[in-house]
């Protein structure tokens, strides 16, 4: 299998075999429906050194089950019902088109999991690097044909799937424009639950597609850890503060982590090499120094003796 057939374009980049880790910030909607938060997470992000920030984009009316719109809940803005609440959090065109005017002026890219198809077209009107679809729309076939249209590519989240589920929807999307992202779907999710030799699971069972990682733990070893196993996307909610109002929040990275994580990837990615053993340069002076035998000759010598008498 040809690593070329691995590689997947997300703007400007590439995510694949040979090409550094692929950094999203999820901000969802830990913005809180307020557009200076989310320049502060845009400036967050692109300060710790993330590729792109995503959102996620809803059409409230078409993902609010009609049972739930009028049941009123206790909000940051009051009380109020759960399909004004819904509205309440969502961005218009004018916030996307100022969001993307300020991920351009911080030299960061963005893009959103639509939630429905009314959600595609609307971030069809802005050139993402790709779409996202959440793990809670892995089995919503209309939306994942919506996004293949589109011919962008596509990152899709396996959370809460069965491997039936999963082939299933790589089957919808084609394989030759996606993107797989092991995840776990709870908020925060244990790290007995977390699973991250899945990764290896799905690079067997895809060998034509890239694997992630997107993580909905506390810390940030285990995320850590999906990169040494070969992970060539990675995404992590982010906040400005965990204590703040909504349900993501909990399981988001703050800035400082977000910069500890984001500098530990590119140490990680540097250190795994290409899995040749070799010997330094930077090893002979200790080699020299430390090693009172030789050893073995090397091969190019050895091949041209005579072999030994019995």
């Amino acid at each position: 299998m040809s690593s070329n057939s691995r590689l997947r374009t997300l703007g400007a980049k590439t995510a694949g075999p040979g090409h550094p880790v692929y950094v999203t910030g999820e901000i969802g909607i830990n913005h809180n429906g307020d557009l200076e938060n989310a320049y502060r997470l845009i400036d967050v992000a692109a300060e710790a050194g993330c590729d792109a920030v995503k959102f996620q984009k809803r059409t409230p009316e078409i993902c609010t089950p009609r049972d739930q719109w009028d049941i009123e809940r206790d909000t940051p803005w009051g009380r109020m019902t759960y399909i004004d609440y819904r509205h309440r959090v969502e961005f218009g065109e004018d916030e996307y088109r100022a969001i993307s005017e300020h991920c351009a002026k911080r030299g960061i890219d963005w893009f959103a999991s639509p939630w429905d198809t009314e959600a595609v077209a609307f971030l069809e009107k802005f050139d993402v690097p790709a779409h996202k679809v959440a793990s809670a729309s892995l089995t919503d076939d209309e939306l994942l044909r919506a996004l293949r249209a589109t011919g962008r590519t596509i990152i899709l989240s396996t959370g809460m799937s069965t491997p039936k589920q999963i082939r299933h929807a790589v089957e919808v999307l084609g394989s030759d424009n996606i993107l797989l992202c092991h995840a776990t779907s709870t908020y925060p999710a244990k790290a007995e639950e977390l699973n991250l030799r899945v990764i290896n699971t799905l690079q067997a069972e895809y060998p034509n597609v890239p694997i992630g990682y997107s993580g909905h733990e506390t810390g940030l070893q285990t995320t850590l850890a999906a990169v040494a196993l070969g992970a060539a996307f990675v995404e992590r909610h982010i906040t400005l503060d965990r204590a703040m109002w909504g349900s993501d929040q909990a399981a988001s990275v703050e800035p400082q982590g977000l910069t500890r994580l984001v500098r530990d990837i590119r140490t990680i990615e540097e250190s795994l090499g290409d899995g040749v053993k070799k010997v330094y340069e930077s090893e002979l002076g200790p080699m020299k120094k430390l090693r009172r035998v030789a050893g073995v000759v090397a091969e190019s010598e050895s091949a041209d003796r005579e072999p030994a008498a019995v």
